[in-house]
C-alpha cells in the first residue's frame, strides 16, 4: 500500500510540473510616435526568465544567455572561475562535440561568443532566423548538459589557455594592470567581491581542480540564474514554445539572492604606484559612486560626457590641445555593486621634467584645477543643444540611460533588453521621480540624464559632489603613478 503511494504520488508530481506554464511577466507594445522597444518577458517553471523581442528588418535572430555570475560570486584563493567556465563551457557538451559548438554556427554564416564580468558570464549567437532552434539546442544543450562531458584533459587545457591569456592581455599589455588588478587592490578592501582581477590570478588558477570548477558549476550555472534573450526575426509564441521545448526540462540550481550595493568608503586619498613598460606615463583618478539602476547613474554618464567628449570639452582642451597629453578620458563605469568615476590622462613624455613624482604632482594638479575651472565657467546647460545636435540623446526604461547607437543590430538590442528588462529592479516604471517625459524634435521619449541633473551632482566642492548624491562619505581620489617611465 505504501509503495502505490509513493508511485502515485511520484506520478502526481511529474503531472504538476508538466502542466506548470510559463508565467507572462511583462508585455510592451510599440507605440506609435514613440521610442518604444517591443518585448515579451516570461518566466519559466524552473525558474528561467526569457525574453523575446520581434524584429523582422532583418532575417537573423540573436540569442544571448545570460548567467547572472561573475567574478563577484566568487572568493578569496579561488578567483577567476568564473571567466575559466566561460572557457569550458566552449569545449562540447553532453550532445555537442567538442568544437562542435563553434563549427555548426560558423557553418550557418552567424557568429558567436562569450564573456565574463564582475557580475555576470554571456553567450551569444546571431544566426539567420531559421536556426533559432539550433541556437536554442546548442545553449541549452551547456546549460543542463555539460558537467559529464568535461574531462581532465579539457580542463588542463583551459587551464593553460586562460594563464597564457591573462600574459598577453594583461601582464603584456600596457596599462592593463592599472585597470584590472592595481584599481581593484586599491579602491576595494580585501574581501569585497570586485577586490581581484575578473580573469583571476595564476596562483587561484594553479590551484584550481576540475571538482572546485564542477561544484562552482552546480552552484550558479541553471536556469534561475540566468536570462535567454531573443531578439530578431521570429515568432514570439514559437520562440517561447521552442524555450520550454529545450530549457524546460533543465533543473534549478540552489536559489541565489541578490547581493547588496556594496560601495567603498574611502577616508582619505589613497595612492598606488606601479612600473610599467610605457612611453605615456598614465595618470589615473577613480571616485567612489553609485551601483547600477541607481537614479543618478545616468546623471553621471551625462557628466562624464560633458566634461570628457568631443573637442570642446574642458578636458580635452585643457590637456590635448594644450598638448600636456595625448588623450584625456572621462567615463562613468557602472556595476552592480558600485560605480567608478573615472579620469584618465595620458601625459606626454616631453613633458616630464626630470623628477618622475613632480611631473605627476603636476598632472595631479591640472586635474583639481580643471574640475575647478568646470564648476566655475557654470556652462552646463549651455551643454544640451550640442549633445542632442550630436544624436547623443539619452533615454531611458527607467533608471539607466544608453545611447541609441548601441541598438543597431539584433545582437545591441539583446544585450540593452537583458540590462533592462531582466536585471533592473524598477522594471520600466513610470514614476516621475525616476523618469521624466520630455519632448525631443517631435518625438516625445523618456529621459532622466537632464543637464540638471548633472548641475545637481557636481556642487561648488568637488571633494564631496558625488557622495552627498550617492555614498555617505567624503569622496576620495585614486591616483596610479608609475615610478618609472621607459622611452
Amino acid at each position: 500500500m505504501l509503495k502505490k503511494i509513493s508511485v502515485l504520488s511520484s506520478f502526481l508530481v511529474a503531472s504538476l510540473i508538466a502542466q506548470a506554464q510559463p508565467t507572462l511577466v511583462e508585455k510592451v507594445e510599440a507605440t506609435p510616435g514613440k521610442l518604444t522597444v517591443p518585448y515579451e518577458k516570461w518566466k519559466l517553471p524552473n525558474g528561467l526568465t526569457v525574453i523575446i523581442s520581434e524584429d523582422h528588418s532583418d532575417p537573423i535572430v540573436s540569442v544571448e544567455v545570460t548567467y547572472h555570475v561573475g567574478s563577484a560570486r566568487e572568493s578569496i584563493g579561488k578567483s577567476g572561475f568564473a571567466h575559466f567556465f566561460e572557457h569550458m563551457m566552449f569545449e562540447g557538451s553532453d550532445h555537442v562535440k567538442d568544437k562542435e559548438h563553434i563549427r555548426i554556427v560558423n557553418e550557418t554564416g552567424g557568429n558567436m561568443n562569450g564573456f565574463t564580468e564582475k557580475d555576470k558570464t554571456v553567450y551569444f549567437e546571431t544566426m539567420p532566423a531559421n536556426y533559432l532552434e539550433t541556437a536554442l539546442w546548442l545553449e541549452s544543450d551547456r546549460m543542463g548538459f555539460l558537467l559529464d562531458s568535461v574531462t581532465k584533459q579539457k580542463f588542463e587545457i583551459q587551464r593553460a589557455t586562460v594563464k597564457n591569456e591573462k600574459g598577453e592581455n594583461v601582464e603584456n599589455q600596457p596599462y592593463a594592470l592599472a585597470f584590472t588588478e592595481i584599481l581593484n587592490q586599491t579602491l576595494y578592501p580585501v574581501g569585497h567581491p570586485y577586490n581581484w582581477p575578473t580573469i583571476g590570478y595564476v596562483d587561484d588558477l594553479n590551484r584550481v581542480t576540475v571538482d572546485d570548477l564542477k561544484n562552482f558549476f552546480l552552484r550558479w550555472y541553471g536556469p534561475n540564474n540566468a536570462t535567454l534573450t531573443i531578439v530578431g526575426d521570429v515568432n514570439p509564441k514559437e520562440a517561447l514554445s521552442m524555450s520550454e521545448k529545450y530549457f524546460g526540462p533543465i533543473k534549478s540550481c540552489p536559489e541565489v539572492k541578490k547581493m547588496k550595493a556594496m560601495p567603498p568608503l574611502l577616508a582619505a586619498d589613497k595612492y598606488a604606484n606601479y612600473v610599467d613598460n610605457i612611453y605615456l606615463p598614465l595618470t589615473l583618478m577613480v571616485y567612489p559612486t553609485v551601483p547600477l539602476y541607481h537614479r543618478d547613474e545616468a546623471p553621471l554618464d551625462l557628466l562624464s560626457s560633458i566634461m570628457g567628449s568631443g573637442n570642446n570639452s574642458i578636458f580635452y582642451k585643457n590637456f590635448v590641445k594644450s598638448e600636456v597629453a595625448a588623450q584625456a578620458v572621462v567615463q562613468h563605469a557602472v556595476y552592480e555593486l558600485s560605480g567608478e568615476f573615472q579620469i584618465i590622462v595620458l601625459s606626454y613624455p616631453n613633458n616630464v621634467t626630470g623628477d618622475v613624482a613632480k611631473d605627476f604632482d603636476e598632472t595631479e594638479k591640472k586635474i583639481h584645477a580643471t574640475l575647478d575651472e568646470f564648476e566655475k565657467t557654470g556652462t552646463l546647460r549651455e551643454e544640451k543643444p550640442y549633445f542632442e545636435s550630436k544624436g547623443i540623446q539619452l533615454y531611458t526604461s527607467e533608471t539607466h540611460a544608453v545611447r541609441l547607437d548601441q541598438m543597431v543590430d539584433e545582437k545591441g538590442l539583446a544585450a540593452e533588453l537583458e540590462d533592462f528588462a531582466a536585471e533592473n529592479p524598477f522594471t520600466f516604471s513610470e514614476d516621475p521621480a525616476v523618469t521624466i517625459e520630455i519632448d525631443s524634435g517631435g518625438t516625445s521619449c523618456q529621459e532622466i540624464a537632464t543637464v540638471e541633473d548633472a548641475v545637481r551632482l557636481h556642487v561648488a566642492d568637488h571633494q564631496e559632489s558625488f557622495a552627498r548624491s550617492s555614498v555617505e562619505s567624503p569622496l576620495s581620489s585614486i591616483v596610479f603613478r608609475p615610478e618609472h617611465v621607459f622611452f
